[in-house]
């Protein structure tokens, strides 16, 4: 613990006294909503897990499929089908609030063409799926960048929480403290200082008069 730099004075003690209240308040605060944020972030760890282990699961599919439909196509042909988008995508980023912290949330939108451009006769079932599962993970795969990005943001921001409270509990709050006492004990001392020259003044006045 450290001393503050003031002078030991009522004033600085009546300002420190007020001091000490509104940090020992905003560390409460803050300690609910560092404690609250990892709860968040303990839930939304978990639900990014279980959505990565899917999504690996289904690109694993997709590859599996492409795979099966190379095998049966040439890769002229494959190129050919695949060169024709079928859907028109669109981004939309927006924010979301956590505790204060904005998280980005984003948006597909998607303009449908035709399901399969491209002729079935030059083109296996295997391609077919291939392009359906694809498309359907692309949405999944877009949420999983989210949640992950949150999960960034949220371990950050408990991280830097954490340190404030540390820094209020460990440093400024005993800080505080410890010159509330020095200037306390000093006005004491200041007190009884006092106390004894008048007392010495009085004797002393009381000796001439006798």
């Amino acid at each position: 613990m450290a001393r503050i730099n003031v002078n030991p004075t009522r004033m600085e003690l009546k300002k420190l006294k007020a001091r000490l209240k509104t940090a020992q308040r905003g560390h409460k605060l803050l300690k609910d909503k560092t404690d609250e944020m990892v709860r968040r972030f303990a839930v939304i760890v978990r639900e990014t897990k279980r959505l990565h282990d899917e999504v690996e699961a289904e690109v694993v599919d997709v590859l599996r499929q492409f795979s099966l439909a190379s095998g049966s196509m040439s890769k002229k042909e494959i190129a050919l089908a695949f060169s024709m988008p079928s859907v028109s995508l669109e981004l939309e980023c927006a924010t979301a609030n956590i505790l204060n912290l904005e998280i980005p949330k984003l948006h597909l939108k998607e303009t449908q063409g035709e399901e399969y451009p491209y002729s079935f006769a030059r083109v296996t079932s295997e391609a077919d799926l291939a392009v359906a599962a694809a498309g359907r993970l692309v949405s999944r795969l877009l949420r999983l960048a989210e949640m992950e990005k949150a999960t960034a943001m949220l371990a950050d921001e408990i991280e830097k929480s954490k340190r404030r409270v540390n820094a209020l509990e460990y440093i400024m709050i005993p800080d505080i403290e410890e010159t509330i006492r020095y200037i306390s004990q000093k006005l004491e001392e200041n007190e009884r200082a006092g106390l004894t020259r008048l007392m010495k003044v009085k004797s002393m006045l009381e000796e001439r008069g006798a």
